[in-house]
């Protein structure tokens, strides 16, 4: 084999390695950092960069009537709160939408918590206008009130949902 055919080789193969070290890195990144959780205040920013007159014509307009069928009852709970963990403060307007929360990025409460799977559970409201949780199948659980849900589950006002060190109520 002649010397240049042996250089080519070689480098060829330091390549291939070194590529393979890159993918590594960026899997174990990826494992130690999570995943990228996007601000809600991007699309603020967003809003700013258009002409006053546009924005104007989208705060003034009036809000859609909901049916008659989806009024609240009253004393029913009107948002979702965090009350613990890295997301504690965050409010969530209950308007008749399955909530869900889990680590993946289409989830309506995105979790950068250890004990959630990527679609850990979802909260939603049934016809009687009770909301409902249920665990989508989690490797470490969904409680209610320290009872691990092995069944959807009607949630009370005020109880707590614990997702990992997340811990979320419905409040009025």
């Amino acid at each position: 084999m002649s010397e240049l055919t042996l250089t080519v080789m070689r480098l060829g193969f330091l390549a291939v390695l070194w590529l393979f070290v890159i993918v590594a890195v960026q899997v174990i990144r990826s494992d130690l950092f999570g995943t990228r959780v996007t601000q809600r205040g991007a699309r603020r920013a967003d809003d700013r960069s258009r002409p006053p007159q546009q924005r104007q014509q989208q705060v003034q307009q009036p809000p859609r009537p909901q049916p008659q069928n989806n009024r609240q009852r009253r004393g029913a709970p009107t948002k979702l709160v965090v009350a613990e963990g890295s997301l504690a403060g965050t409010t969530v307007a209950l308007q008749g939408q399955t909530i869900t929360l889990g680590r993946a990025h289409d989830s309506t409460i995105v979790l950068d918590d250890d004990y959630a799977s990527s679609r850990h559970a979802r909260i939603y409201p049934d016809t009687d206008g009770q909301w409902i949780v249920e665990d989508l199948g989690s490797t470490n659980g969904t409680y209610l009130d320290r009872n691990r849900l092995t069944t959807p589950t009607p949630v009370p006002l005020g109880a707590p949902i614990r997702i990992g060190k997340t811990v979320i109520e419905l409040r009025k």
